[in-house]
């Protein structure tokens, strides 16, 4: 499907270039991040609020780590599956995972699972990447049981100096000079893609619209960082 979104690359385009750097995505998060990445998922995966025995979905899970952070909260008699369309970060997933999660191939805007079937679904740094965010929101809205509820964890725009100033520092000039020695196309996107993306208010317009209710976001990072969750509605 193409992207609806100008300046966007087309799916094939996006899974091709996740492909391509699967190997040395979960490097360059930690550089880029700090390694705060990992702290972000957490905070994440608390949003969730799942409970032992439950089942959640991650979508978009590249190599799992968020997937892995939903495991530890429905461990040990619960399921997580994760899904992305990229078999090489999935390849990856599987053998950083183990059999603590189930990671198939799917289409984030078709998921292949029946309505009301998981107690949260989430999304870690993917949702921007979804040539159609209403769609992808829907979808995830569809899967989760009335009650449960919808997560996404996002890079976001600052607003406000110096930390504005040095986000576009950060993202417009040191991380395409990082990407340049790993796949330039891929990491000249990253920052077209999170500027392209809505911003919390919208986003939160745009859970809202998906069906989702009881909708709230908090900004960490000093901003850089957004997690929302919503509720959906019984």
């Amino acid at each position: 499907m193409a992207s609806t979104c100008p300046g966007a690359l087309d799916e094939p385009q996006v899974r091709a270039m996740f492909d391509r750097i699967a190997g040395l995505y979960d490097r360059m998060n930690s550089v880029m991040t700090a390694g705060l990445h990992h702290e972000w998922r957490r905070r994440a995966a608390d949003l969730a609020d799942l409970s032992p025995g439950q089942r959640a979905l991650d979508v978009a899970t590249g190599t799992g780590d968020l997937a892995l952070e939903l495991a530890t909260r429905v461990a040990p008699e619960g399921e997580v599956v994760g899904v992305d369309f990229s078999e090489r970060m999935l390849e990856l997933a599987r053998a950083k995972a183990g059999p603590r999660v189930r990671f198939e191939s799917g289409n984030a805007l078709a998921l292949d699972y029946a309505g009301d079937e998981f107690d949260a679904a989430t999304v870690g740094f993917g949702a921007r990447n979804f040539s159609d965010l209403g769609r992808g929101l829907a979808e995830m809205a569809r899967v989760v049981r009335p009650g449960g509820r919808v997560v996404v964890l996002e890079i976001t725009v600052p607003q406000r100096p110096p930390l504005s100033t040095f986000f576009d520092l950060w993202f417009d000039h040191a991380i395409p000079a990082l990407g340049r020695v790993v796949d330039s196309q891929a990491y000249s996107y990253l920052p077209s893609s999170v500027k392209r993306f809505p911003g919390p208010d919208e986003l939160a317009a745009r859970m809202w619209d998906a069906g989702l209710r009881e909708i709230r976001y908090v900004l960490t990072a000093g901003g850089i960082i957004a997690l929302h969750v919503g509720v959906v509605p019984t």
